[in-house]
């Protein structure tokens, strides 16, 4: 499995969000997460482990200082991505987080822009929404058109729903940008696949009401927890990207 094994990591070349400086606020070598999807790089949850997550005033410093020593070397950034070891927004103090990553961008790259992949389950919360909204690029995830698919692929704690976290994705307006990761393949002898013509039918009404400025749709890059699982091809995801298109929303295929 892939996990980080630092708080701010890179800057790494991506096809999405060009030269990242990734942020990992979850512990070193451990997931934390509200869900357990099929598909993560990341590997299953270890409850066993005790969790160790940097502060606020280990990140600033960290921060601080990779900023700081990455324009003396005259190298540019396109993005601070949060992301890492599970869902960034866990951490406690990530309202504050983000705010201070503001204020550090705005001192060393103000051309940078903040991006945050997050699975949506806690955008419910008041503070978690309005942290969202300030920053750039609020990349929220939605792998399924239905509630059955959404509870095979991302199999998350008890409580969270696809009809929630829709509700929830409405309200940023439009200024969002939602990312799928579509598959096929079977676990626990069930079949999982969210590209069947009735499942992208599903997700697209879903993408209509959200109105994200922006989808973007990508296969399996990395290993999987479940070994049963098929990348789908290039050629596939765009003709769903096609499909996203006639709805006047921007589709983007990565992989």
């Amino acid at each position: 499995m892939f996990l980080h094994a630092t708080t701010i990591y890179g800057p790494l070349t991506t096809r999405r969000l060009g030269t990242s400086l990734g942020i990992n606020l979850l512990p070193v070598g451990r997931k934390v997460c509200n869900f357990e999807c099929v598909y993560c790089e990341c590997g299953w949850t270890d409850t066993s482990v005790k969790d160790v997550i940097p502060t606020l005033e280990e990140f600033t410093e960290a921060l601080e200082s990779k900023l700081s020593a990455l324009r003396q070397q005259n190298q540019n950034i396109d993005h601070i991505t949060f992301a890492g070891n599970g869902e960034p927004t866990l951490h406690p103090n990530f309202s504050a987080i983000i705010d201070t990553t503001r204020k550090k961008r705005e001192k060393y790259f103000p051309n940078a822009r903040i991006a945050v992949l997050t699975n949506a389950t806690r955008v419910h919360k008041t503070e978690i929404f309005d942290t969202l909204k300030k920053t750039d690029d609020p990349i929220l995830k939605l792998d399924a058109g239905t509630e059955t698919m959404f509870q095979r692929i991302d199999i998350p704690d008890k409580g969270i729903s696809l009809d929630g976290i829709t509700e929830t994705l409405k309200k940023f307006n439009g200024n969002l940008i939602i990312q799928t990761l579509f598959l096929r393949g079977e676990h626990q002898n069930t079949v999982i696949d969210n590209t069947t013509p009735e499942e992208v039918h599903a997700w697209l009404r879903r993408i209509e009401m959200i109105k994200p400025r922006k989808v973007m749709i990508y296969p399996i890059d990395r290993d999987t927890p479940v070994k049963t699982l098929e990348k789908i091809s290039a050629t596939e995801l765009e003709k769903i990207a096609a499909q996203i298109r006639t709805l006047g929303i921007t589709a983007e295929v990565f992989g």
